[in-house]
């Protein structure tokens, strides 16, 4: 959909980088804002408590959108008509959806080997490596500048990652290996993974969620792998070797312990069964 630029869509980005939100946030609101508008054909400012209600019941149940895209839009709504149009009575009526708790897809390690060694193109490999030895997020290694590698103390800076906060992640001996190919066959000055017409902007995420699925069917995988999945795997297999959860946390830049203890509950390998101990397993002949 081609957003076009209206006043109130004006006030609307002005309030939010008052706020200094990413840009990825920035365009995610106007974008919600723009669909809500354009589904009833009318300006947000003209629309009211059953309009929202009626828009929200389309989206779940016609469109089928998923919690998180959900609540994205329930966001956007709520700063329209809190911070904008200043409606704060009507931004109370308007309520989030109640999340779905699933467990993360997660990659074994010989699924991670598959899956890495699937992958053709110089500059996926190097990506994806980083992406699951660092446990960084898609939009992180998309920005990822030559100056964020510190090879003397093995870690990668990763600059405003959620939340605007610095942190540092994890810098393994094989994906700097592959980094200083990468650097040594592109000669990369600012940006690691620049955009290939225009080299001041990262690469574009869609770009990487793509790499992602072609070395997934590749490499034979049957679940359901997105970039987010080398996250989860990292996290986990940090954990199923001993790490403390905090330690994993802390790398993964979780603001709160809660976030982290999901990778707790996806485990249980280390843990025998009781009836193992009770029936024995068959020997192989």
């Amino acid at each position: 959909m081609v957003i076009t630029t209206t006043p109130l869509r004006e006030r609307m980005r002005q309030a939010l980088r008052i706020r200094n939100v990413s840009p990825r946030t920035e365009y995610i609101y106007i974008h919600m804002v723009a669909s809500f508008a354009a589904h009833f054909r009318r300006s947000p400012d003209r629309l009211g408590r059953p309009h929202i209600e009626q828009y929200l019941l389309f989206i779940r149940d016609v469109k089928k959108v998923s919690y998180c895209w959900y609540n994205q839009c329930v966001c956007a709504l709520r700063f329209l008509y809190l911070h904008v149009l200043d409606r704060p009575k009507l931004v109370q009526r308007i309520p989030y959806g109640h999340r779905e708790r699933h467990l993360p897809v997660v990659l074994s390690i010989d699924e991670i080997v598959a899956f890495l060694a699937a992958i053709r193109f110089l500059r996926d490999r190097v990506m994806l490596t980083v992406l699951y030895s660092a446990g960084i997020r898609l939009g992180e290694v998309c920005r990822l500048r030559v100056e964020d590698i510190d090879s003397s103390r093995m870690l990668l800076w990763i600059r405003q990652g959620k939340g605007h906060k610095d942190r540092f992640a994890p810098l393994s001996p094989v994906a700097l290996d592959l980094l200083r190919e990468w650097w040594l066959a592109t000669h990369p000055k600012g940006l690691l993974f620049p955009n290939k017409n225009d080299a001041s902007r990262p690469l574009s995420p869609a770009t990487v969620q793509r790499a992602v699925k072609v070395a997934a069917r590749e490499a034979g995988l049957t679940k359901r792998v997105s970039p987010h999945t080398l996250r989860h795997s990292f996290a986990t297999h940090l954990v199923e070797q001993g790490s403390p959860v905090h330690a994993v946390g802390v790398m993964l830049g979780h603001a709160h312990g809660r976030t982290t203890e999901i990778y707790t509950h996806v485990t249980p390998a280390q843990v025998r069964s009781p009836l193992d101990q009770i029936l024995p397993p068959k020997k192989k002949e």
